[in-house]
């Protein structure tokens, strides 16, 4: 069984998408000693703008926590959790995607 180039950059995608969101979600945790979530964007002013490629980048990761979390604590229907995974994939893939595509340009 082979699998295709496509395919592998895919899966390549998806993978950095997830590690990256997971590392740019913790680090802002760190150095900012806040949660990352999607309330920052209405903190308004210059923070708020601060902040959209870090919620941007760290989304896929956001989403599948938040998730995760409601299944747990509030019971969410399994079907629910599944779509909010397939999206959190899509978006892990684009942004990984970008990761990637800047990573080249960077050692070129």
């Amino acid at each position: 069984m082979t699998i295709e180039p496509a395919a592998l950059e895919a899966i390549q995608s998806l993978f950095i998408g997830f590690a990256f969101a997971g590392l740019l979600a913790s680090a802002f945790e760190l150095f900012t000693a806040q949660r990352a979530d999607f309330r920052l964007l209405q903190a308004g002013g210059l923070f708020a703008v601060a902040s959209v490629p870090v919620v941007v980048f760290s989304a896929p990761f956001l989403i599948v926590r938040n998730t995760v979390r409601g299944r747990r604590i509030e019971g969410r229907p399994f079907m629910f959790v599944m779509l909010a995974a397939m999206i959190a994939s899509v978006w892990s893939i684009a942004c990984g995607r970008i990761v990637l595509d800047l990573l080249q340009m960077l050692s070129s």
